[in-house]
């Protein structure tokens, strides 16, 4: 595999470029810099999908990348959106969630835990709702109102996949909503669908030209108001929040590799090898998947692969290629967590692999599991998705009417509303135990738990008495809480990004151990330092 090639041997690798989505490129990012140490010379311009699969067509690079395939037509231009002849092969690289960044503050302080349904994001991005103390947000929010404060919708302004992803999204779920803006903005006359490009819609929107200046905007001081959407990792470079999402079950959940991976067990993957739509996906099951883990919004982006020689790919560049898309279908999917994506599963990294083997000059191999160390893959049930097998359930404070569960007051300075929580409890023994608490908001700790076993199915990994968190050293987030309060069932995946640098280089994984330590061992010492002061005034106070 290409993880074990030595730097002796990589000056045959012959310098590739690709170029295309926003959305997947802070993998991609990562996957060339960990190439880069193997002496491997990658390059890609993140300039968009549009742009990605244009260049491609024109033979400007070695590779596209894209969130969705090629359209025919545009139907905002008219123009051809095909490869012009060029033969190709589509494969998916990497899932995630196109997530809704914000900035809204209450009491001078960063609001983080926003809670939006479809249909109120659907109206916020067609100019129907406009403020955040609109009724239907407080609705969302279990009547906490918002502070009446304008919202400034971010788009982009270039041909964007994730402008893809998200009205088709919408002209799916939202036909009644999205077709009529869609007639009147987008390409009048023509069958209501999606857009890679998205239009200005009032004199408060604002476009941005990437994922990255659309996080670089929202994130700013003078954003107050804003909310734009982009793929989770953005936000998690940041250390923003993102609006847990409405999903079919009716619970509120953020786009974490767990919730990704559930959901796209629902996605319908294009089988039939002898179309030119091969592996791509339909979501619509992925829209209404049941299950309460879901984030509606999760899909794959896909790179596009030359199947022939030409003026622009040699064999040397397709060796390159080859050994590029072998790492990233690989080792490199263990990247994917902890940038805010979600790792693919076997069906797709094996299929991965034959597309790999229509490249001119890549070396063919074939996919060995037990030595690609994907979190989704699980020796013991190689057709399963243990990513998704084990993802957490969302805490009761995280549904409808419930919650929301990080409480605190309203928009206008009153007290916060009371509902359910849930609180987990970890025995000495390794016994974990769930019950309800009293408030939604301060979450008391249930009691009378059943045991269910405090070791973490994905790493076999013992849960911390005194934090009640085990955290996934392959993604480096908490996977479980038996933190007190009604969302102690599940870590933030924003928070850890505090440890992070925007950056996504070669640190990864230092700063992921450095979580781990900081998670497992110091509110561990704090705890016992605690016991300790307590039993000295305890004993004092008996005179002893």
């Amino acid at each position: 595999m290409f993880g074990a090639v030595s730097p002796a041997s990589a000056d045959a690798y012959y310098p590739i470029a690709g170029s295309g989505s926003t959305w997947s490129a802070n993998a991609i990012s990562q996957w060339i810099s960990d190439a880069k140490t193997f002496g491997l010379p990658v390059s890609y311009t993140s300039n968009g999908s549009s742009a990605g699969r244009l260049d491609f067509a024109n033979k400007l690079n070695d590779f596209g990348v894209s969130e969705i395939p090629y359209q025919g037509t545009d139907p905002l231009t008219g123009n051809a959106d095909n490869s012009h002849g060029r033969p190709f092969a589509y494969m998916p690289i990497v899932a995630g969630g196109t997530s809704f960044m914000y900035h809204l503050t209450v009491g001078g302080q960063l609001l983080r835990d926003l809670r939006l349904s479809g249909q109120t994001i659907t109206k916020i991005f067609t100019g129907q709702i406009t403020d955040w103390s609109d009724d239907a947000i407080t609705a969302d929010n279990n009547g906490r109102k918002l502070p009446k404060k304008k919202i400034v919708p971010v788009v982009r302004s270039d041909g964007s996949g994730t402008s893809a992803q998200f009205s088709l999204w919408m002209s799916k779920q939202y036909k009644d909503i999205w077709c009529p803006f869609f007639d009147a903005k987008v390409a009048p006359g023509k069958p209501c669908g999606l857009t890679s490009n998205y239009p200005t819609f009032s004199g408060d929107t604002v476009a941005q030209g990437s994922s990255v200046q659309m996080a670089g905007y929202i994130s700013a001081e003078y954003a107050e108001g804003a909310i734009g959407y982009v793929e989770y990792s953005y936000a998690r470079s940041k250390n923003f929040p993102v609006a847990k999402m409405l999903n079919a079950s009716g619970y509120f959940v953020e786009p974490t590799d767990y919730n990704v991976a559930v959901a796209l067990t629902q996605a319908q993957i294009n089988q039939q090898k002898d179309s030119d739509l091969y592996l791509t996906q339909v979501l619509d099951g992925v829209y209404s998947n049941q299950d309460p883990r879901t984030y509606p919004l999760s899909s794959y982006s896909y790179m596009i692969l030359p199947t022939s020689l030409d003026q622009r790919i040699t064999a040397d560049k397709g060796r390159s290629l080859g050994a590029f898309a072998h790492y990233f279908l690989c080792q490199g999917q263990r990247k994917a967590g902890p940038l805010g994506y979600s790792p693919l599963p076997l069906n797709l990294v094996q299929a991965g692999f034959d597309q790999v083997a229509k490249v001119p000059g890549a070396e063919q191999q074939q996919l060995n599991p037990s030595g690609c160390d994907n979190p989704t893959f699980d020796p013991a049930d190689p057709g399963s998705n243990r990513l998704a097998k084990t993802a957490p359930m969302p805490p009761a404070c995280d549904h409808t009417g419930q919650g929301p569960c990080a409480g605190g007051g309203t928009g206008d300075g009153s007290a916060g509303n009371t509902g359910t929580g849930t609180g987990q409890g970890t025995g000495q023994g390794g016994n974990a135990g769930q019950g309800t608490g009293s408030d939604g908001n301060s979450g008391q700790q249930g009691q009378n738990g059943t045991g269910t076993g405090a070791v973490d199915p994905v790493t076999g990994q013992t849960v911390d008495p005194a934090t009640g968190e085990a955290v996934d050293p392959a993604t480096g987030q908490v996977i479980g809480s038996t933190r007190k309060g009604g969302s102690g069932a599940v870590g933030s995946a924003t928070e850890l990004a505090a440890l992070r640098s925007e950056s996504t280089d070669t640190t990864l994984g230092v700063l992921a151990a450095v979580e781990l330590v900081l998670v497992l061992v110091v509110p561990a010492f704090v705890a016992r330092q605690i016991g300790r002061r307590r039993g000295r005034r305890a004993a004092e106070g008996n005179g002893e």
